[in-house]
């Protein structure tokens, strides 16, 4: 299994920040993440009815991960094809502001 390091550096790459300094490239994964993840539920919970977002809402505040697992399982199948969808596109955006 890839130690912590290795993982920072391929993320770094594919964010295209291998060549900001170890600080920066945490800063910005860090950042990255949180906007990734944002992304994420944004486009899944969008696939949800109104009453099925305030389901979700409520498993989300207890904390299971399993119910939560289960519940997007059977209300929105393709929600892990429709996160990892949204992700590259986060990381299209996030490369792009880098370059700018």
């Amino acid at each position: 299994m890839p130690d912590e390091n290795e993982i920072r550096q391929k993320v770094a790459e594919d964010l295209g920040i291998a060549n900001l300094s170890l600080t920066e490239q945490k800063e910005l994964i860090s950042q990255f993440g949180e906007v990734a993840l944002k992304a994420a539920t944004v486009a899944v919970v969008g696939k949800m009815t109104e009453e099925q977002r305030s389901e979700f809402a409520v498993l989300a505040q207890a904390g299971d991960a399993s119910a939560v697992q289960k519940f997007l399982d059977a209300t929105v199948p393709d929600h892990e094809a429709i996160a990892s969808a949204a992700v590259i596109e986060e990381v299209k955006n996030f490369k792009a502001s880098q370059s700018a």
